[in-house]
């Protein structure tokens, strides 16, 4: 069951009742959902927390020492944040395996060596802090996880990584790998293509492959490697490490300069198509003028009958059945009438 806000539940065990640590009220009584006991040194978590399964969204207990927490940790089921770090846990305690909508778990500063198989139940964990512990290989558990996006493992063991990682997390978007004993980068990382984030500083990579593929990566931490020159990426990766700076300056600086070019070959462009523009006018104003001698020459024929087009005498060019076809045709509409002009009906 869950405790109301402002009430301190309690569980009755072994004839006793085992109180919550103190201002857990005034905590809760914010309505935030959050318990803040870090640093404080508990030996172990009170069973009666699991009562505020309503009332708990974030506990962090981190620098605590505690060793052990209660079984029935299930109950606090709209826990969402849980921080265990620096607390010298030498393996993970098994209860919080069963937290069934956790979403951010922090384990740094222990003593882990590896994760359980149980940890696979935490289908909905998004965010996973393991730095600082003895991770000498890659929790094989982590591969059944695909949810997670952001995975810190710095400061660790690690001389290498799973070859499928890339297909079992592939929504994989954060890294942190820096502080581990990795002597080239793993392939298996060019194919993370959703990876945004990843650090590789404090290794002993000596040489970088060209990291231009991962079209998502937005940040690449190399610094404190022997390497002698800059990694590859693209235009939009920030760099950190030796000799970023300088890198990404002249790498801007060309960026500009190319843009510059660009937009040099568009003006050019532009002008030229105007250019040709002014030339196509000129020359349709002088067939438009053409068309529109030609049209007052038409007219001022129609106006007077009497003058002929033509040189010689009109009864040596025409005859009789001429002019009758050119009258069928005139009341047939061929030719406008008086005051009207192609255009208005629609000739041309």
């Amino acid at each position: 069951m869950g405790g109301a806000c402002g009430s301190v539940p309690t569980v009755a065990g072994e004839g006793a009742e085992e109180p919550l640590p103190e201002d857990t009220e005034e905590q809760l009584s914010t309505g935030d959902g959050t318990l803040e006991f870090s640093g404080r040194k508990m030996n172990h978590l009170p069973a009666s927390i699991c009562t505020l399964g309503d009332q708990l969204y974030k506990m962090y207990l981190s620098g605590t020492m505690i060793t052990e927490l209660p079984d029935d940790l299930y109950q606090l089921h709209n826990l969402r944040t849980l921080a265990l770090d620096a607390n010298k846990l030498p393996e993970l305690p098994e209860a919080v395996c069963s937290l069934p909508h956790l979403g951010r778990l922090y384990l740094g500063a222990n003593r882990l060596q590896g994760l359980p198989m149980s940890f696979s139940r935490l289908q909905t964990l998004r965010t996973l802090w393991i730095e600082r512990n003895f991770l000498h290989h890659f929790p094989p558990v982590l591969l059944s996880m695909p949810a997670l996006r952001c995975l810190q493992m710095g400061d660790n063991r690690l001389k290498g990584l799973p070859g499928d990682i890339a297909t079992c997390m592939p929504g994989l978007k954060g890294l942190w790998l820096y502080a581990n004993r990795l002597e080239r980068v793993p392939k298996v990382l060019l194919r993370l293509h959703g990876l945004e984030i990843l650090d590789l500083d404090r290794n002993r990579i000596a040489v970088f492959p060209d990291m231009s593929g991962l079209k998502g990566l937005r940040l690449l931490s190399f610094d404190h490697n022997p390497v002698k020159a800059p990694p590859k990426v693209g235009e939009t990766v920030t760099l950190v490490g030796e000799g970023a700076q300088e890198f990404m300056e002249e790498r801007e600086e060309q960026r500009k300069q190319r843009e510059e070019e660009a937009m040099e070959e568009q003006e050019r462009e532009q002008q030229e198509k105007e250019a040709a523009k002014a030339e196509g006018g000129e020359e349709g104003e002088g067939e438009e003028k053409q068309e529109e001698e030609q049209y007052d020459e038409e007219e001022a024929e129609q106006e007077n009958p009497n003058t002929d087009r033509y040189s010689g005498n009109r009864e040596g060019d025409y005859y009789e059945e001429d002019d009758e076809y050119y009258l069928e045709e005139e009341e047939e509409g061929y030719y406008p009438h008086e005051e009207e002009n192609y255009y208005t009906r629609g000739i041309y």
